[in-house]
């Protein structure tokens, strides 16, 4: 390891001015809005070095020989372009290069030794392709993620991926524009991500990163980390309205606040506005209301200065059902859409503010800047077991909190090239802060009648991170990154119940995370990757205080091998190995203000991933995941993960045709897994289709939306629970469910102008 941190050290300290023959530079714009065009693909000659434009589309070659060289420039939805460009000696020839779109197509898709690259085309066509009109179908275009919502529509969705629950977001990492989603110390369960914030219709790319093996991303990134991007720009103004069953309505606005010219000079200001009402298929119904505002500017303030500045509103407030145990469905006493306890629900707020500034030097280097700001509401009511643990007044929870995220984002990247190859490196700086007033669980009884505190608290929080991410290009298909990460986190609790007067604990804790990739490209249609790193969550500050800060902040340790290639021109395909270990950790019980022990785990999986353009109208996709979860340190009878998925897979087919019209059918499989330790009780596994057709005219679109085409009984949300009904006189251990939707059909009409 220390040979490796010297290695880093150096290379990232070398600065080598060499002299170059000569330069072509330049500027990949859209040929119609004269937006600049992020990663691009340019390959000098035919057999020469790749470049790919940055995020202000431009891009550079060195050290050129004097003479013609020919530019090779491709982009998915984009047309090919080829330029012959005249260099000479120690000049340097500026361009500004228009691209004219074209439909997405398979056959344009190179890979490159630039992970990002790959990621993000794949990205751009899943978005293309699948519809997208909730906050949850955002999360289902991630491979091998799975959701699941228990409580009325409102709660931030259960997420399972590679062998993990990942409760609300334990174990998986997301962020939107760089600003973090997950709640640490969170009222409900650590790492409580709710992205209903985000207006779907805003997103632009979606970065998945499975795995503990990228230097910028610390906490939460033991499964891995979703980056979701949101759009700088409209294309047009829309307006949409959508009307479904169940009560369901939608109006949605996105408009641009500045005109064409100065579009066409990259600036951009645009708003968008969303309301959304479902009534719900529950026989007490969800009532669930959203009111989601967005705005977003982004633009140039100077030759060499991007500036983003986004502010969003959102709160939402409904009812729930709550899950439901089986047995009272098996004796009739209620339906699958009934509810033991209907007081349950909540309502929740957040308003963000997010500044990104953007500064390339005359050299081409990058110094990034981000302020965040967030605040956040939350006041959430359950009730999981009943008549347990008071069989007079239910077993009613509150659990609340008032909560200030601040935050900054700071990087430098820059490239030097030292003989025939490139190190790109990148230095960052994170900084979070979360100030957390009255972080509560309480006992209540139907909402509205306070019995006692369970717990009260207020909560002061601080990670400070810092990375270092060396990529080296040795210019002859091998690409190495390594990186090495610190975190250090400041941990404050002042408990409020605590009647000794020893109420305020803090501790600090750092944990390093060194990371090792290797990426072999032999050609533009096969890959070669070999990944390896460590990472980690962070624990909830009760259990921090209640282990006297051992063992908080449990490291994964985890490795991949695959491969990413093309068979033929119009497929895509990849294929990984994995494998995770994950340390002793403890697991603090939001829902009833307890410690729970929990052993180190082992997990091991293979992702398997299709793209295939069967013809120009007919597109195919599927995703096929394999995990084996298991405890390590007890009996084999009693090593499954509760909940752990093993097996899932996604798909669908999806046809355009040249008269506008477009239709999507698409399937969801979720294999049986165990609800308990010793497998003796079962999560029930479901297959699901959905569909959408669409019909644009002009300027006008029709759709027409179903989510379980064939009407099948499934169960969503699914926990073994002991239990205790009003009429029981003992409590019951059995898997309790949240019903599946039923055949949901919706209509949609958009306007664009």
């Amino acid at each position: 390891m220390k040979k490796l941190f010297y290695l880093l050290i150096f290379t990232f300290s070398v600065q080598i001015l060499m002299a170059h023959n000569g330069t072509i530079k330049g500027t990949i714009l859209d040929g119609k809005q004269k937006f600049p065009l992020e990663y691009v693909q340019l390959q000098l000659n035919k057999a020469g070095t790749i470049a790919t434009t940055d995020l202000e589309g431009i891009f550079k070659f060195t050290d050129l020989e004097e003479g013609n060289h020919t530019l090779h420039i491709s982009i998915l939805g984009y047309k090919k372009k080829e330029i012959t460009v005249a260099v000479k000696n120690h000049e340097t020839t500026d361009l500004n290069i228009y691209l004219e779109a074209e439909a997405n197509s398979l056959k344009e898709v190179k890979i490159v030794s630039d992970q990002k690259v790959n990621m993000n085309v794949i990205s751009k066509i899943d978005i293309a392709t699948r519809p997208v009109n909730n906050a949850q179908d955002i999360l289902r275009i991630v491979p091998g993620m799975f959701i699941a919502q228990h409580a009325g529509g409102g709660k931030a969705e259960q997420i399972f991926l590679r062998g993990f629950d990942c409760d609300h977001g334990t174990d998986i990492n997301l962020s939107v524009d760089g600003m973090p989603v997950n709640m640490v110390s969170h009222a409900h369960g650590q790492g409580y991500a709710d992205l209903h914030f985000v207006i779907p219709e805003t997103i632009e790319k979606v970065n998945v990163k499975k795995g503990p093996y990228n230097a910028s991303i610390g906490d939460f990134s033991t499964a891995g980390a979703i980056q979701f991007q949101t759009k700088n720009r409209l294309d047009n103004n829309t307006v949409s309205l959508e009307a479904g069953r169940f009560g369901h309505y939608r109006m949605l606005t996105m408009l641009n606040l500045l005109g064409e010219k100065a579009r066409e000079k990259n600036q951009n200001l645009f708003v968008a506005g969303e309301y959304f009402f479902k009534r719900g298929f529950f026989e007490s119904p969800d009532n669930l209301n959203r009111i989601n505002l967005f705005a977003k500017y982004s633009g140039a303030i100077a030759e060499n200065q991007m500036l983003s500045f986004q502010v969003s509103n959102f709160s939402s407030l409904w009812n729930a059902s709550g899950q439901i145990p089986n047995r009272a469905v098996a004796n009739a006493s209620m339906t699958r859409f009934g509810s033991v306890d209907n007081s349950e629900g909540g309502k929740t707020s957040r308003l963000n503010a997010n500044l990104m500034l953007t500064t390339r030097t005359d050299k081409g280097d990058y110094f990034r800047n981000q302020l965040f700001f967030s605040h956040y509401k939350f006041d959430l009511f359950s009730n999981f077991t009943f008549y347990k643990n008071d069989t007079v007044n239910g077993d009613g929870i509150n659990q609340k909190e008032d909560r200030n995220i601040y935050g900054y984002k700071g990087s430098y990247n820059f490239e030097r090239k030292i003989n025939k190859i490139f190190f790109n490196t990148e230095i960052g700086v994170q900084l979070r802060y979360d100030d957390i007033k009255n972080s509560e669980l309480s006992h209540v009884k139907r909402r509205n009648i306070f019995l006692n505190n369970i717990s009260l608290g207020d909560i002061h929080q601080l990670n400070a991170g810092v990375y270092i991410d060396e990529n080296i290009d040795f210019g002859n298909h091998f690409r190495i990154n390594a990186g090495l990460r610190q975190d250090v986190f400041a941990f404050d609790y002042n408990n409020k119940l605590d009647t000794l007067g020893y109420n305020r604990q803090d501790v600090k804790k750092a944990v390093f995370s060194p990371k090792l990739n290797f990426y072999y490209t032999p050609n533009e249609s096969l890959q070669f990757f070999l990944l390896s790193g460590k990472s980690f969550h962070s624990n909830d500050i009760r259990v921090v205080v209640a282990q006297n800060g051992k063992e908080i902040l449990p490291a994964a340790y985890g490795a991949e091998f695959g491969s990413h290639f093309k068979p033929m021109d119009k497929m895509y395909m990849s294929v990984s190995f994995w494998g995770l270990y994950l340390q002793q950790e403890f697991v603090y019980v939001g829902d009833e203000a307890v410690v729970e022990a929990g052993g180190s785990s082992k997990r091991v999986g293979i992702d398997l991933g299709i793209r295939y353009d069967i013809s120009k109208w007919l597109y195919a996709d599927a995703d096929f995941n394999y995990a084996n979860p298991r405890s390590l340190g007890v009996a084999i009878s009693e090593n499954r993960i509760p909940l752990a998925p093993t097996i899932t897979s996604i798909g669908g087919l999806a046809i355009k045709t040249p008269f506008g019209l477009k239709t999507s059918v698409r399937y969801r499989y979720l294999g049986d897994r165990a609800a308990n330790e010793d497998y003796s009780s079962v999560a029930k596994g479901y297959t699901l289709f959905d569909g959408v057709i669409e019909y644009s005219f002009k300027k006008i679109l029709f759709s027409i939306s179903a989510e379980n085409l064939f009407n099948k009984k499934w169960n969503e949300a699914q926990f073994e629970t002991e239990s205790q009904l009003k009429n029981e006189t003992m409590p019951v251990t059995e898997v309790h469910y949240t019903a599946g939707t039923p055949r949901f059909i919706k209509l949609r009409a958009v306007y664009g102008f």
